[in-house]
């Protein structure tokens, strides 16, 4: 087994939003999209984070290995963007799989190219941020093209790994409903989704954008109301998936 170094921005030692159960999570630095809402900026490089090796992470995840198999949870890897260390990822991974650690990966898929086969053999379940099913409004938002991502889902559908699909709602940029019923549609044809996740656009990051004098261009973006949320859950519910 080999043992890679990587960037870790911080680290969660008992995370319950990314993945089943109890988790430890890891918050990898480094990641090629420039969401209008990130609130994790200091993610986007390599700077914000502390170089380690897989064994040393691989380490402090055994000392949890017991309570996090209890609370049925495990690892997750998340960004930043997880899959712009790939052999980190992997490594990570197979040493979880060893230890008998349920794994998540946390992903925009935009990089799913740059996960092998082998690292997907070690990945028991991702979740997959699709920011939004619209390629002009996914690249307005992101900076990014939607099709990598799109392909990653496909392959994933292929491959049987389940996958949690999350979407940011945010009024004025994701909220068109003709796009989520796309998304919807999308999501029910790949028959690998176990559940969906809408998330409201929050602020709490912008203060990281001021501190780092980035232009936050969401300033006067409201976060969305209730009943805009509960709209929003409506084509996935349609279309049979498990919604919160």
């Amino acid at each position: 087994m080999k043992n890679p170094t990587g960037y870790v921005h911080s680290i969660e030692t008992a995370g319950t939003l990314d993945g089943p159960g109890i988790r430890h999570v890891l918050f990898l630095s480094g990641c090629p999209l420039n969401c209008l809402y990130c609130h994790n900026p200091d993610t986007r490089t390599y700077k914000g984070g502390r170089k380690t090796d897989a064994f040393t992470e691989l380490r402090e995840i055994a000392r949890q290995k017991e309570i996090l198999q209890t609370m049925g949870g495990g690892v997750t890897l998340s960004g930043g963007e997880p899959l712009w260390q790939p052999d980190f990822v992997k490594a990570i991974f197979e040493g979880c799989k060893r230890m008998g650690l349920h794994t998540s990966l946390d992903t925009s898929g935009f990089l799913g190219a740059k996960a092998d086969d082998e690292l997907l053999s070690y990945t028991d379940l991702v979740l997959l941020d699709i920011k939004s099913f619209d390629p002009e409004g996914y690249k307005v938002l992101t900076g990014v093209q939607l099709q990598p991502t799109l392909d990653f889902a496909e392959r994933l559908a292929k491959l049987q790994i389940p996958v949690w699909l999350r979407f940011v709602l945010v009024p004025g940029y994701t909220d068109d409903f003709e796009a989520l019923d796309k998304l919807a549609e999308f999501a029910q044809k790949l028959g690998n989704i176990e559940r969906v996740e809408i998330l409201p656009f929050h602020k709490m990051g912008e203060y990281k954008w001021e501190a780092l004098r980035m232009d936050y261009q969401l300033k006067d973006t409201p976060e969305p109301d209730a009943d805009l949320v509960e709209r929003a859950k409506e084509p996935f519910a349609n279309a049979g998936l498990e919604v919160y």
